[in-house]
């Protein structure tokens, strides 16, 4: 028997979207995707693999690479549409270095994030017609 999802008041379901930002750093490259959890599959996604990337990078492992794949992947969810974006960051990942630049360089790009570790949820704002600081934080 499936449960449905609670309903919950459109306010809300602005900042809950199905998209996950997932990171992948190697010694080598850069990995971010973005993942529609429902169906499980690949909404967009951005590597310093990409060979038309290579040639305009300096190095496809440091901050700065990092900086440009989330700039990339950040152009290529507005092409598709995409409104807002949620990430993970696992226990061992800290938002500095790498997971900072690619972070930073999407909320740029106009896509509204949210940020959740551990049991502190930081939202940035996308323009909401609420008003309030810009920053939602909630506990939970």
């Amino acid at each position: 028997m499936v449960i449905p999802p609670p309903v919950r008041p459109p306010r809300i379901i602005n900042y809950l979207k199905p998209y996950v930002l997932k990171m992948h750093f190697t010694n080598k490259y850069v990995n971010a995707q973005v993942i529609h959890t429902p169906t499980a599959t690949v909404a967009a996604a951005a590597s310093s693999q990409e060979k038309l990337l290579r040639p305009s990078m300096e190095s496809t492992r440091d901050v700065a690479a990092a900086a440009k794949i989330g700039k990339l992947l950040g152009e290529r969810l507005l092409l598709k549409g995409i409104p807002a974006v949620s990430t993970f960051l696992k226990r061992e990942q800290k938002y500095h270095g790498k997971v900072k630049a690619v972070i930073d360089s999407l909320m740029p790009e106009s896509v509204p994030l949210m940020l959740r570790k551990a049991s502190l949820r930081v939202a940035r704002c996308g323009g909401c017609p609420d008003e309030h600081s810009g920053f939602i934080m909630a506990v939970g």
